[in-house]
C-alpha cells in the first residue's frame, strides 16, 4: 500500500485549477461539519489547500501536520499573507504523530494515507490523538485509472479502506465526491 512520498517540487499541482474543480476545498470543509470550538488536525497538510480554509473559520488552533518541512514552510508563508494566525505547524509522519493524546475532535486526512508504510500503526495514532467520539474525514483516490493522482497500484479501494478503519475500531460512512475520489467519515466508538 505504501507509495512514494509526494515531492514538494510538485506543490503547485496541489492548487492547480483542474484539482480545484475536481476537489473543491469548500465542499470538503463542509463535510467536516465544523463548529467554532472544534480542535482540528489536518494530517498530511501539505501546502495548506485544506488547512487555510479550515483555519479561517475557526477560533481554536488548527494543527497542520506534515512529514515535509518544505510543505509546512509554504503553508506558513500563505497563512502569513492571508493573516491567519491560528495554525500550529507540526513536522511529523502519521505513524508517530507528534500531538498529545485526545487533543483533537476532528481530523482531515486527504490523499496521503496511501503513502503510509504501516497503516495499522497510523490508524492507531490517529485514533490516539482524537477525543472520545472524535471524527476523521479521509479522502483518497479510488482504485480507478485517472490522469491525476498516484499510480493505480498505489491506490486503496474505498471498500478496503472502510474495512481497515472498521478493523481499527471506527464506525464508517463511505461516500464519493466523484467517480475517482471517495470520502470516508469515521468516528471513534
Amino acid at each position: 500500500m505504501a507509495g512514494i512520498r509526494f515531492n514538494p517540487k510538485d506543490a503547485d499541482k496541489l492548487t492547480s485549477t483542474e484539482r480545484k474543480e475536481l476537489i473543491p476545498s469548500n465542499k470538503v470543509v463542509e463535510m467536516l461539519d465544523l463548529s467554532l470550538n472544534d480542535t482540528v488536525a489536518d494530517l498530511g497538510a501539505g501546502n495548506g489547500y485544506f488547512t487555510l480554509p479550515i483555519a479561517k473559520g475557526m477560533e481554536k488552533t488548527v494543527y497542520a501536520v506534515d512529514i515535509e518541512p518544505k510543505m509546512l514552510r509554504m503553508l506558513k508563508e500563505d497563512a502569513v499573507e492571508e493573516q491567519i494566525d491560528n495554525i500550529n505547524y507540526v513536522v511529523s509522519d502519521l505513524e508517530n504523530i507528534q500531538l498529545d493524546k485526545g487533543l483533537v475532535n476532528k481530523a482531515l486526512i486527504a490523499f496521503v494515507i496511501h503513502e503510509v508504510p504501516n497503516m495499522d500503526k497510523a490508524l492507531s495514532e490517529i485514533k490516539r490523538i482524537l477525543k472520545p467520539g472524535g471524527q476523521i474525514l479521509l479522502l483518497e483516490w479510488e482504485a480507478v485509472e485517472t490522469e491525476m493522482g498516484p499510480p493505480l497500484h498505489e491506490r486503496i479501494t474505498s471498500e478496503k479502506m472502510g474495512e481497515l478503519l472498521r478493523e481499527n475500531g471506527f464506525d464508517v460512512e463511505v461516500t464519493h465526491l466523484n467517480p475517482s475520489i471517495y470520502a470516508i467519515k469515521a468516528t471513534t466508538g
